[in-house]
């Protein structure tokens, strides 16, 4: 990964706590930095390219939208197949996050899938089309739901 110099730093922390609501947001983060809206444009598409930035995209508020009950699924999945089901998951468009993660001696799961619902019902619909993907490749799974929000921000690059 390629690193960043001062002036895709500046345009990171201007941007990273989100876009302005504006019909040029660009040209505003522009003048804020004293840039051209063309180069912050072509800095956040090369930092996209190079991998430092994985995407420009809303992210709306889910429990804004009705989407009160939240769960973090946990499978146990073949590691043989568990990067090809990670995709897959991945994909579904009611799956917000996929993980894989390493096994700890205490915690079998290595798949992660966050999901979103109206309801817990809903969401064990969800979790249920996911059980029937993975088929005999899952020998357990769980869901661990959220009881409340304590932060909410990506990663925030401190100033210096």
């Amino acid at each position: 990964m390629s690193m960043i110099d001062s002036i895709d730093r500046r345009v990171i922390a201007a941007t990273q706590a989100g876009l302005p609501l504006t019909d040029r947001p660009y040209a505003q983060v522009a003048e804020t930095l004293g840039l051209s809206e063309q180069e912050v444009i072509d800095r956040l598409a090369a930092m996209q390219e190079r991998g430092i930035i994985r995407r420009i995209a809303l992210a709306p508020n889910h429990y804004a939208l009705g989407m009160v009950a939240n769960g973090m699924s946990v499978w146990d999945v073949d590691d043989a197949r568990a990067s090809d089901f990670g995709r897959r998951i991945g994909a579904l468009d009611f799956v917000t996050h996929c993980y894989l993660r390493p096994r700890a001696p205490v915690w079998r799961y290595n798949l992660f899938a966050m999901l979103h619902g109206t309801s817990r019902q809903e969401v064990e619909e969800k979790r249920a089309i996911i059980r029937k993907m993975l088929g005999d490749a899952c020998t357990a799974c769980d869901i661990l739901y959220s009881t409340r929000i304590l932060k909410k921000t990506g990663l925030r690059l401190q100033n210096g």
